[in-house]
């Protein structure tokens, strides 16, 4: 056989099996493809041919789960398209290393590629470099939590739409995942994407489409099509035995509230499976799906396991392959997992974090699962919020109207701020300034007591004012204080006007508090005792006061007429 056409042959060979790595869908087994691109590389020299090769080789092991055997090739690729300074070709390579580099541990190292690539690829005239300079620059934004990041390269995709159908497939997919997160509804943007996909002929857009159906469906409470699409990722689980589908199939059935389905697909990913997770491009997001549904189902074991495994990556978003779609932070469940396991300290901190985190990013949902008490998949809204007229609406269901209390106003403030310790003083204030005095001293001085006359004199015509506008909450409130300043003074003065020795300030609002809370708690029993009993067991009082519920806890509270 001539040189010419052994060269002929390998070319049209080169050219097949590029297209069958086309074709690869991510998160499946290679099978045949991975021996035919490397078959093809062995008997290549050329640089730009072996370098394409190569590349295709390294994606073709990092979409089949094995990102340590894609590194060599990936680098490799690199090293030879430097040789030809084709920028197309280095831009095609620059994708690969970042594929192959896809770990939680190479973030840095994903950060500096990607900067290479974005400068590369604005510099070609091809879409497809283009775009995935874009996607890379969008994924490490996500990861590294940088709103304008993310934007900008939201922008420049949808410009790019204009030029290619794959293009306007990611554009569509990822400014959906993005409005998504924000609480913006956009179904549009599925239909978009899925005649995109069709007119590209993406393989694996059909996974991608489906998980944008299956969480609108989630978030709008679409038992039927979140069965559906939770069925479908499980087939597919089972039959690639893909374990960060099944991971997060069964976050999908926590979140719909069917625990029964999510223990099913725990049990499969239980922690000798979680020990020997590779750290590639789905650890994250496997650690992060197993410990939110563990923390559903309430499996203690698991919640330990997944919790000590995600703990070294604390503060960092959880999004799946090529910022898809949005698993929140990882201080999410760590604090959830931690008020489970009682460190309470470490808990308050990580819980702090993560919602501050999403108020930047935007993220109600998730902010407002985790502000009432991180519960997956609420089966149970419950009212406790005040109405006209003196009255409080509580309860499962419609509620039931009650006649307000005094300690009604101190549970409500304390299921606004789950798993923070409030101070007595600040409930029995209502967080307005007042004159502490502390236990060190045996009678309060003349500067002391006159404050508190100074503060009688304004309540009065506070309460003047709270009375003329049939303000009954105020009212209410106002009394309280004036009664705690007058009972100061009474304490603190004898006959004649002498001073007589003292307990401190915190100690009387934390007996009043106490008080307080506990004749609420008695009234709700009346009218629902499952209420009163969650809050008998969530609620601490003390001379600070906090609202702890159980990790697996599913109410959520309605705070707000």
């Amino acid at each position: 056989m001539t040189s010419s056409r052994r060269d002929t042959e390998l070319a049209a060979r080169t050219r097949a099996v590029l297209d069958a790595a086309a074709g690869h869908v991510f998160g499946t087994e290679p099978g045949r493809l991975a021996a035919e691109l490397y078959d093809v590389l062995a008997r290549t020299t050329d640089d730009a041919a072996r370098a394409r090769v190569a590349a295709a080789l390294a994606r073709c092991w990092v979409y089949g789960g094995h990102a340590d055997r894609a590194a060599p090739f990936a680098d490799e690729a690199l090293a030879r398209a430097e040789k030809t300074a084709d920028a197309e070709l280095i831009a095609d390579c620059l994708d690969a290393v970042l594929a192959a580099h896809w770990g939680p541990d190479e973030l840095a190292l994903r950060q500096q590629t990607a900067g290479r690539l974005d400068e590369v690829s604005a510099h070609v005239l091809d879409p497809g470099a283009r775009l995935r300079g874009q996607l890379w620059g969008l994924q490490v934004g996500w990861e590294t939590l940088r709103v304008p990041v993310i934007q900008r390269q939201l922008r420049a995709l949808e410009l790019l739409a204009e030029e290619s159908p794959r293009a306007r497939f990611f554009a569509a997919s990822r400014r959906w995942m993005y409005d998504h997160v924000r609480g913006v509804s956009r179904p549009e943007l599925i239909d978009v994407a899925e005649g995109a996909a069709a007119e590209a002929g993406l393989a694996d857009a059909w996974m991608v489409t489906s998980l944008m159906r299956g969480y609108s469906a989630l978030h709008a409470g679409d038992a039927e099509t979140v069965a559906e699409v939770s069925e479908r990722m499980e087939d597919f689980a089972r039959t690639e035995g893909i374990t960060e589908v099944a991971a997060e199939a069964a976050v999908v059935w926590a979140l719909a509230g069917r625990a029964d389905r999510a223990r099913l697909l725990l049990e499969q990913l239980g922690a000798d499976v979680l020990d020997t997770l590779p750290r590639d491009v789905n650890f994250l997001l496997n650690l992060q799906c197993v410990l939110e549904a563990a923390l559903a189902v309430g499996d203690e074991q698991l919640v330990r396991t997944a919790a000590a495994l995600l703990s070294p990556y604390e503060n960092r978003a959880v999004v799946n392959g090529g910022a898809v779609y949005f698993h929140g932070v990882t201080d999410d469940t760590l604090s959830r997992a931690a008020a489970l396991v009682g460190d309470l300290d470490r808990a308050d901190q990580l819980r702090s974090r993560a919602l501050a985190t999403y108020s930047r990013l935007g993220a109600t949902w998730w902010y407002d699962r985790l502000q009432s008490g991180g519960a997956v998949g609420c089966t149970e809204a419950v009212h406790f919020h005040p109405a006209d007229g003196g009255v409080w609406v509580i309860g499962a269901g419609a509620g039931r109207p009650v006649r307000g209390l005094r300690g009604f106003d101190y549970l409500h403030l304390l299921l606004d701020r789950p798993g923070e310790n409030v101070s007595a003083v600040e409930l029995v204030t209502g967080g307005k300034g007042t004159v502490i005095q502390s236990d060190s001293g045996p009678r309060i001085d003349r500067q002391a007591a006159a404050a508190y006359r100074q503060r009688l004199a304004d309540l009065a015509a506070e309460l003047a004012e709270a009375g003329d506008w049939a303000d009954l909450s105020r009212v209410e409130s106002l009394t309280a204080e004036r009664e705690a300043l007058l009972a100061e003074l009474s304490s603190a003065e004898g006959l004649g006007g002498r001073a007589r020795a003292t307990g401190s300030t915190a100690e009387r609002a934390r007996v009043a508090a106490t008080k307080a809370i506990a004749a609420a708690i008695t009234r709700i029993d009346a009218v629902d005792p499952g209420v009163g009993a969650h809050l008998r067991d969530a609620i601490r009082t003390g001379t600070d006061c906090t609202y702890r519920p159980r990790p697996d806890d599913r109410r959520a509270w309605l705070l707000r007429t």
